[in-house]
């Protein structure tokens, strides 16, 4: 896998942000995504295999987390 300098990288915000400043950004980097928050970009960010990211995901929409 090839690492990717974060500071380089293209992060996308939800479009259900609505321009709101606390959300989480993701950008999707070969085998992984990476994900930051996005009212401080600098912060650091997390990486999340693929398939990580998808078992997170499909946990979410079925409401396993309060969110």
């Amino acid at each position: 896998m090839t690492r990717r300098d974060p500071r380089v990288v293209t992060f996308r915000k939800s479009s259900y942000s609505e321009g709101a400043n606390g959300c989480v950004e993701v950008s999707v980097q070969d085998s992984h995504h990476m994900v930051r928050v996005s009212r401080d970009p600098q912060g650091g960010h997390l990486t999340i295999g693929r398939d990580v990211w998808a078992a997170l995901v499909s946990q979410i929409k079925r409401g396993t987390y309060d969110l």
